[in-house]
């Protein structure tokens, strides 16, 4: 029984330096990226007339 409370109090004792500096989050700084857009003058307006032809055929088929 000696034993066990010697334990206890060495437990006790100790967990209180465990966390005595608590936690704190580490500082982390981010790089700073630049973004290069690509310039193609064309590139939105494939899907639109890919859909107005289909469109068209379409219709044109239809009667």
């Amino acid at each position: 029984m000696k034993k066990m409370a010697t334990l206890a109090v060495v437990l006790g004792l100790s967990a209180g330096a465990a966390v005595a500096g608590g936690y704190s989050a580490p500082m982390v700084e981010a790089e700073p990226m630049v973004v290069q857009d690509a310039s193609s003058s064309g590139a939105g307006l494939i899907v639109p007339a890919i859909l107005l032809l289909g469109l068209a055929a379409a219709a044109s088929s239809g009667t």
